[in-house]
């Protein structure tokens, strides 16, 4: 039996940490892990950082990654799960009709979904954050509260099927929950739920 496929929505000036670390650490589960983006093509991911004296991040040139299908082609019915990572990405795929198609469609399935940092701009634009609460990178309290969201500044948030954290040093309290999440939901066939 095929092993339940995961979807990476995101984008070039992705955070480098934020596209890796998920798609790896869902592929140690046993899972099919593909990444989506506006067009199937090699993107380039940025490092942002935290460093002494700036009063934000810092942003410098990061990885570079293949998008295995472009967001025109993916049938978000034949994904168990979805994950959007933050960066600069979200501010501009937001604005792809077929990027909120694949949003909407797995919130209205309520399937399990992870989302980190900038993401929540996505969300904001797909119009499905309304009512609901989450993490989002600190600076992005007030896009989420004039969503009509709660903020919570915590590393691992969980609304329904939507676990959320505020920035990649979330990743281990994120990820443990997203995948028990996902392990309930759609379980690789051979592992346990509760493994």
């Amino acid at each position: 039996m095929a092993a339940p496929k995961v979807l990476i929505v995101t984008g070039d000036a992705a955070e480098s940490l934020e596209v890796i670390y998920p798609y790896q650490r869902l592929r140690e589960e046993g899972y099919d892990v593909q990444i989506a983006a506006p067009s199937k093509k090699k993107l380039h991911f940025v490092v942002h950082d935290f460093e002494p004296g700036f009063d934000t991040y810092t942003e410098k040139a990061g990885y570079r990654w293949d998008a295995d299908l472009a967001f025109t082609d993916v049938n978000p019915g034949d994904y168990a799960a979805l994950i959007i990572p933050g960066g600069r990405a979200p501010e501009y795929i937001r604005n792809d009709a077929d990027c909120k198609r694949i949003i909407q469609a797995f919130f209205k399935q309520e399937k399990p979904v992870a989302q980190i940092c900038h993401a929540a701009l996505v969300l904001v634009t797909a119009g499905v954050l309304k009512g609901r609460k989450t993490a989002a990178y600190p600076a992005l309290e007030p896009d989420v509260r004039a969503a009509g969201a709660e903020f919570v500044n915590s590393e691992a948030v969980i609304d329904g099927a939507m676990v959320s954290a505020r920035a990649w040093p979330d990743h281990p309290a994120w990820m443990r929950e997203f995948i028990r999440l996902l392990k309930a939901k759609a379980p690789v066939s051979g592992r346990s739920a509760a493994a």
